[in-house]
């Protein structure tokens, strides 16, 4: 599947039917998004991390990049995956990685893994550039915005961190956790599709892209969902075996 594909999903898209991109953890997960009739996929860092065992941006590049290839291998559509602030990879082997495991988009976002801040807004979009020049137009870049994330509910800083990032060649912005009755003015404001994620006492997809989303994304929400299945199934098993050994 071409990058091409995937960018032009983002656009056209009519208020209340935003681009749905499920979020992956593995292999399996993938197959089942992709027979209920998906047209692409998005990975989330953090519920591959879990499934890897480990936390959130705590996951080796390689182990990462090893669970976005069995993705991408495991269906037919395009994948988009999220690689956090690129594990500190010079643009040319971050995108030769990414190239490598079949991903034709990904998330890159504007925190400082080793401070926990957010990075100058004018670094970010001078190495968001380079993705840029070293993918050609191979790699839909989604450009996280994090200013909500880390506690700065600056619309304006939001938006000149979004036409920075424009300007250097993103196709989508993603100002996560941003209120939703921002994302309209968001979208028109920096002049890209803007990407919003499901929270659990949030609005539904649908309701994000009335409000402004081009595109719906859930983070790990599925992959703790699924998990929740699993530990409602297991505490099931465990009393019913515990059941059958006081009777006996």
């Amino acid at each position: 599947m071409s990058a091409t594909v995937l960018r032009d999903l983002h656009h056209g898209r009519k208020p209340g039917d935003p681009l749905v991109l499920p979020g992956p953890w593995d292999a399996a997960s993938a197959r089942v998004f992709a027979d209920a009739g998906f047209p692409a996929l998005a990975t989330p860092s953090a519920g591959v991390a879990a499934s890897l065992g480990y936390e959130d941006a705590q996951t080796p590049a390689d182990e990462m990049f090893a669970a976005i290839t069995r993705i991408v291998r495991a269906v037919d559509i395009p994948v988009t995956a999220d690689v956090e602030a690129g594990y500190g990879l010079a643009a040319q082997e971050l995108v030769a990685r990414l190239m490598e495991a079949g991903a034709v988009g990904c998330n890159l976002e504007d925190t400082d893994h080793a401070t926990g801040a957010l990075r100058d807004p004018q670094e970010q979009a001078d190495w968001l550039a380079q993705v840029r020049a070293e993918a050609g137009d191979a790699l839909v870049i989604n450009a996280r915005i994090d200013t909500s994330l880390r506690g700065v509910p600056d619309e304006d800083e939001t938006i000149r961190r979004g036409r920075l990032y424009a300007e250097a060649g993103a196709d989508c912005v993603y100002p996560i956790t941003a209120p939703p009755a921002q994302l309209a003015h968001l979208a028109t404001a920096i002049g890209l599709p803007v990407n919003a994620v499901v929270l659990p006492d949030g609005p539904a997809p649908r309701e994000l892209g009335a409000l402004g989303a081009a595109r719906v994304t859930f983070g790990p929400g599925l992959q703790w969902r699924a998990m929740a299945a699993v530990r409602e199934m297991a505490e099931g098993l465990r009393a019913e075996t515990t059941d059958r050994t006081d009777r006996t």
